[in-house]
């Protein structure tokens, strides 16, 4: 009779050598090239453990609070030997109750009396990593809550904030940004569920630590005034009126959809391009948006150095203090901006056609954004903000 062909026999030296480079905090990806593995077999391996290191390296990243596997072997030979628990303590330089509470939770009938460091050890490991039930998951109400307010797309910190602003004298729904995040990452008992990933503006299925990119060098000289010689008062967002803009690019470069944001107030608007992403397109999307404010709400405008950019001189009527240009290569120099692009990509991913987008969609999603509430303007939304402004003046 012929053997079934066993499947490749797993490499656990290559995956522990994946986990210490993330530990160490390498990228997936970058890890998954040095030990030479696909991306899908690190996501495998991260999935498996929940993203938690097998318990042979885990040793190693053990805070100093947790009793070590040494710690554990000495508190056998101490017991062993008749020592008591303030005498081993004293020589492990740890509380007697923490001894104590060793002796007690660790040792097991069937133990017969004796305290095994090597068991005591892997039941202690085994008890941390065993399935909660989270704040959110422990309050239904509290669940509903959480659940609406991130099918509205607010990120988890609005959602925080929220809570404690609209419900103070309810402590225990006062949770903050990171359990909501925990909620939805490592379901379990939590409550809440995958299926809401999307709602978060990454939508990514798992977490992953920022990364700054190299910086550029600038590529070529800029055609018209540079950012340098914008007025001081716009980088103090004391004032309404102050603009910041770019293109979000779709797939091939073929569609793309203009985005404005107002330094002061965060005010998003969105600019239609069915024809396309030529300087004549955006242009007239840009006079038609813009000339639908009122002056005061029209003083400068920064934008990159694009091709998109090419006739800027017919718009510069536009703006009372002029138009100006970030540096190539430096998107920081439109933080607001580039901050607000990536909100957008929530709703217009990367590498799909924008031309599908009707100019009803653009405006409802500018209005969804717009009445999100925002930490830097003291969680009030743009809207309310920009209005107050209108009213006041």
């Amino acid at each position: 009779m012929k053997m079934a062909r066993r499947g490749r026999k797993r490499n656990l030296n290559r995956e522990d050598e994946y986990w210490k480079l993330i530990l160490a905090g390498i990228g997936p990806i970058a890890a998954a090239k040095r030990v030479g593995i696909g991306r899908t077999t690190g996501h495998r391996w991260r999935s498996q453990r929940g993203g938690i290191a097998p318990l042979r390296l885990a040793e190693a990243d053990r805070h100093e609070r947790y009793l070590s596997l040494i710690e554990r072997e000495r508190i056998a030979l101490f017991t062993r030997e008749g020592f008591s628990i303030r005498e081993i303590s004293r020589r492990l330089g740890r509380s007697p109750s923490t001894i104590s509470r060793e002796l007690r939770r660790n040792m097991r009938k069937h133990d017969r009396g004796q305290y095994d460091a090597v068991l005591a050890h892997a039941r202690a490991r085994e008890k941390a990593r065993r399935a909660r039930t989270g704040r959110i998951g422990q309050d239904l109400q509290l669940r509903d809550l959480v659940q609406d307010k991130l099918k509205l797309d607010w990120s988890p910190e609005q959602i925080s904030y929220w809570l404690r602003d609209t419900h103070p004298q309810k402590r225990s729904w006062h949770v903050c940004h990171e359990t909501i995040y925990q909620a939805l990452y490592w379901p379990g008992n939590s409550g809440l569920t995958r299926k809401l990933i999307p709602h978060l503006r990454t939508g990514r299925a798992l977490r992953k630590r920022r990364r700054r990119p190299d910086v550029r060098a600038p590529r070529f000289i800029a055609p018209a005034t540079l950012i340098d010689h914008r007025p001081q008062v716009v980088n103090d967002r004391s004032r309404f009126g102050d603009w910041e803009g770019d293109l979000i690019i779709g797939t091939r470069t073929r569609s793309a959809i203009g985005t404005l944001v107002d330094r002061k107030s965060g005010y998003a608007v969105l600019l239609h391009l069915p024809g396309g992403h030529t300087a004549a397109e955006v242009n007239a999307s840009l006079i038609t948006a813009m000339s639908a404010l009122p002056q005061e709400l029209r003083r400068t405008l920064t934008w990159d150095q694009g091709a998109e950019m090419a006739s800027h001189d017919k718009i510069a009527s536009l703006f009372t203090d002029g138009v100006f240009f970030a540096h190539a290569g430096k998107p920081w120099q439109r933080g607001s901006n580039e901050n607000m692009n990536g909100l957008l990509r929530q709703y217009f991913p990367k590498h799909t056609d924008l031309a599908i987008h009707s100019a009803d969609d653009l405006a409802a999603v500018a209005i969804k954004i717009n009445n999100r509430p925002r930490k830097r303007l003291g969680w009030t939304t743009p809207a309310q903000l920009l209005a107050d402004a209108l009213r006041s003046s």
